[in-house]
């Protein structure tokens, strides 16, 4: 399928040929799923930790005797039926993250670049190139209309771009092997140079 390209003054600057193998399947909510969640559980810290009944600062003497209280039988204060007490079964510290295959993982790239296609959500730049300045990009970016942009550049970002890009919290910059399922669907505007076209078509084909 072919898509028109811009440049970042909104000028037209030709066009381009996409690969149907790429931008051109129906996407499945299924298998992006998938993929986000395996994303998104690998990111997770994994730090969150309670005390059990050994870590909790009360003294283990058992509190009163065993018999003749009328109560029940209890031995030190660290148990988790008192407040304060060490807490049972509680998170400890560990990985969320699962297994997902290499080949699944760039079926839900192509499934989330297909899903931008069809969303009208796709915009082909000709060259993600800028002189550093925030405000001119800033300028750029508004009168093109771009709300929340993801902008992927070939197999490196020109510094120059990058710099200006960094103060823009509605624009992100990533290199082409960067490119995930996650920052894609998240976007509003799905922004690829010539150059990440031609890099993601090479690296899932």
């Amino acid at each position: 399928m072919k898509a028109d390209a811009i440049k970042l003054d909104g000028d037209k600057a030709g066009s381009v040929e996409l690969s149907d193998e790429v931008f051109g399947l129906e996407p499945r909510a299924d298998i992006l799923h998938r993929v986000v969640r395996w994303q998104r559980n690998n990111a997770q810290a994994g730090t969150h930790k309670v005390k059990t009944r050994s870590e909790t600062s009360y003294s283990s003497k058992k509190i009163y005797r065993q018999k003749g209280t009328g109560g029940a039988r209890h031995g030190d204060r660290n148990a988790p039926i008192f407040r304060k007490g060490g807490i049972y079964k509680g998170p400890t510290p560990r990985s969320h993250g699962h297994e997902l295959t290499k080949k699944f993982r760039k079926l839900g790239l192509k499934h989330a670049l297909s899903a931008k296609v069809k969303a009208g959500e796709l915009v082909v730049l000709d060259a993600a190139e800028a002189d550093g300045k925030t405000a001119a990009l800033a300028k750029q970016v508004n009168a093109l209309g771009w709300k929340r942009a993801l902008v992927i550049d070939g197999t490196q970002v020109n510094d120059g771009f990058a710099r200006a890009a960094r103060n823009l919290t509605n624009l992100d910059v990533l290199p082409s092997v960067g490119a995930n399922v996650y920052d894609i669907l998240k976007s509003d505007t799905l922004v690829l140079t010539k150059a990440g076209v031609e890099a993601l078509e090479a690296r899932l084909k």
